[in-house]
């Protein structure tokens, strides 16, 4: 049976759920075998009122992390970088708060987000071709959450660090090194960095809530800082665009036209496990560069969030299928969840893993999960009010600081995950946060939430 006949009622269940979740515009491509399936609905702009299409250009956010890291892998093919050697031996300019971290941090560290970096660090140098050079400058001061290696904690400062080992390697920029090893090859025709390439196209604005009418409303920044470019802040493209970077790795790093993009055993081990996360988080477990999901059948791919735009990407080897989500504002992981649930039970058998579910009749200690847990970029409070754990968090500095406060209550699953739901915002799709490293009166040392460790700092 035909693809499109296989998906016939998903064009449909698209903009049908879109608007319920309040995404003002999607774009959906699924690739099965030698077939692929391409739907749109809603806008890229509630402002023009422009008609989102498959041919729309969306930011990948830290899909783009992927990208990144088949770059860093052409690289050891070359012969050029080992995994484990320390980044410093290849950028002895790279500086970081800690001593030891400095020269310890190895090439696997940082792809597998376990360098311990204090990650979110967006540091706005510029929009000049050295603009990650200049990034590299600006860490000297970013501090340590834990050794290198001892923990995961989601890092976008790492991939600029690789970023900025690829123009190294390469005396390229990382945008062109891109172009040239990547994009080209693989063959996407809309893929692009820079907004003056985003303009030729039918490009989509990122939207939030309004402050009183909660509807879509465009956000007043297209994209983050160009610093940022190798961890996502800069990248755009279609849905097909990145069913193309799939298919190549499917096909053990061959691109469709037969250009070699990697080797096969570079191409394997993104996605063989290196790091395993706590359950209920991200992921299942971390590639090199790929989130890996536990689905019954293997499953690897990467999320990517902007300001006001979220994307998904999942790779099934086993069936030889992938399905790429671009969104631009309203509840996007809400409706990944509408779409690729079926879309992937349709294709593999495959059922989402349902959301954690608080338990109502757990009793647990709650005062011993209090405490103020602090990084670079943002501040959590946890206290307990009438009973129930509340959490109140702010932004720090730069552009986490700009974004509003958030504040909710933590319901336990378990004695240390816990299901946290904002304040007003009852559709929301639940989060789970992990306490870990409990000290001997049973007082957590971090707290794992959106996939950063924050360790407690009283």
């Amino acid at each position: 049976m035909k693809l499109e006949t296989r998906l016939e009622k998903v064009a449909g269940l698209l903009a049908e759920r879109a608007a319920e979740r309040g995404v003002p515009g999607a774009s959906l491509a699924v690739m099965a075998g030698g077939e692929f399936f391409e739907t749109a609905t809603g806008v890229v702009n509630a402002s023009t009122g422009v008609e989102a299409t498959i041919d729309s250009v969306f930011q990948i956010g830290s899909i783009t992390k992927t990208f990144t890291a088949t770059q860093v892998m052409q690289l050891v093919d070359e012969g050029r970088v080992e995994l484990d050697a320390p980044i410093w031996n290849y950028m002895p300019e790279f500086h970081v708060g800690d001593a030891d971290a400095t020269t310890s941090v190895t090439v696997r560290q940082l792809l597998t987000h376990t360098s311990g970096i204090d990650g979110d660090f967006f540091e706005d140098t510029g929009r000049g071709e050295d603009c990650v050079e200049r990034y590299l400058v600006a860490m000297r001061a970013v501090p340590q959450l834990y050794p290198p290696g001892a923990m995961f904690s989601y890092c976008n400062a790492g991939f600029v660090v690789l970023g900025r080992l690829i123009e190294k390697m390469t005396a390229k920029t990382w945008d062109k090194a891109l172009r040239d090893s990547v994009l080209a090859p693989i063959g996407t025709d809309k893929m692009g960095t820079q907004p003056e390439e985003a303009i030729l196209h039918r490009a989509a604005v990122g939207h939030m809530p309004h402050p009183e009418t909660k509807e879509p409303t465009v956000v007043p920044i297209w994209r983050l800082n160009p610093s940022n470019g190798p961890a996502g802040a800069t990248p755009f493209a279609t849905a097909r665009d990145l069913l193309r970077f799939a298919r190549m790795h499917l096909d053990g790093g061959v691109a469709a036209g037969g250009a070699r993009v990697l080797s096969e055993a570079s191409a394997r081990a993104m996605r063989e496990r290196q790091v395993e996360l706590p359950e209920t988080s991200m992921a299942s477990a971390w590639g090199l560069g790929f989130m890996l999901f536990d689905w019954g059948t293997p499953v690897f791919g990467h999320d990517g969030g902007t300001i006001g735009q979220a994307s998904f990407l999942r790779i099934v080897p086993e069936h030889d299928a992938a399905v790429s989500l671009l969104t631009n504002g309203g509840n996007a992981q809400a409706l990944y969840r509408d779409v690729f649930d079926p879309v992937l039970g349709e294709l593999a058998g495959i059922s989402l893993p349902p959301l954690p579910e608080p338990d109502p009749d757990l009793a647990l200690e709650l005062e011993r999960y209090t405490g103020r847990y602090e990084r670079i970029s943002s501040r959590t409070d946890v206290e307990l009010i009438d009973g129930t754990l509340r959490f109140a968090t702010r932004g720090l500095r730069g552009m986490m600081r700009a974004m509003p406060p958030q504040a909710g209550t933590l319901e336990p699953v378990n004695d240390r995950t816990f299901v946290a739901r904002l304040d007003g915002d009852e559709n929301g799709t639940p989060a789970a946060v992990v306490f870990l490293e409990p000290d001997d009166a049973g007082r957590p040392a971090y707290v794992l939430a959106g996939g950063r460790v924050n360790p407690r700092v009283r």
